[in-house]
């Protein structure tokens, strides 16, 4: 087992470094990949960038360049219930990508041309294993769809439509590309999200963006010495 670790702001890898042993570096189309051990398992962890082609550029350098075979990518995001305050977690059952729109010419928005997805699927075991840490810390979580898009989702309108149209339970900028490009590589995946929004509220996201990420880092970590 070899295990891919993303996340999208330095916030949301920094707190893993000092868990990672045996540490060396490479940089590739300017993404910094950490490779080493975590509780003896190879892991190679890179802060991807905000977005969705970022994103997908880092997982994709770690599918064919470091040949990890499972994929975990944590980070934070927006609240779109009324059931997940700010510090739960969100864990992807699927993943869409809310911003494709190719119903012009007669497709569902969300579909992906050329592999007719709109769900990307999560991994059943990976999620298994976030949901009992979860359980076992006392995090309240929900699993469902997390839908991405290249926006900052920041009011009730965008929040609504959303929700209603893809019955999603988070809104994040990177998932469901790194979902996407999972699929096309055959590799599982997991998405955990720490939410940091809810209502669509920046100011949430200035305030706890941090301890959001710091929570994830903290999942991860029994992630791994669960699944090991």
């Amino acid at each position: 087992m070899k295990i891919g670790i993303i996340g999208a702001m330095q916030i949301e890898i920094e707190n893993l470094k000092p868990s990672i042993k045996n540490q060396t570096t490479e940089t590739i189309s300017g993404v910094t990949f950490i490779c080493g051990e975590i509780e003896g398992v190879p892991v190679v962890a890179a802060v991807s960038g905000i977005g969705k082609v970022f994103a997908a550029i880092c997982t994709e350098i770690m599918a064919l360049h470091f040949g990890v075979d499972h994929i975990i990518n944590i980070g934070v995001a927006g609240s779109l219930v009324p059931t997940l305050k700010v510090l739960d977690v969100a864990v992807a059952e699927s993943a869409v990508q809310h911003d494709m729109n190719t119903t012009a010419v007669g497709d569902p928005q969300g579909l992906i041309s050329g592999i007719n997805v709109i769900n990307f699927a999560a991994d059943d075991e990976l999620r298994k294993a976030v949901t009992s840490v979860l359980a076992a810390k006392g995090i309240n979580y929900e699993t469902g769809v997390i839908a991405s898009g290249d926006l900052f989702v920041d009011t009730n309108k965008q929040r609504e439509t959303i929700r209603n149209r893809f019955d999603a339970i988070a809104a994040d900028m990177e998932g469901a590309s790194i979902a996407h490009t999972c699929y096309v590589n055959k590799i599982p995946f997991t998405l955990i999200r720490s939410i940091s929004d809810a209502e669509g509220s920046a100011m949430d996201y200035n305030t706890f963006a941090g301890k959001a990420a710091e929570q994830s880092i903290s999942i991860v970590l029994d992630v791994i010495a669960k699944i090991k």
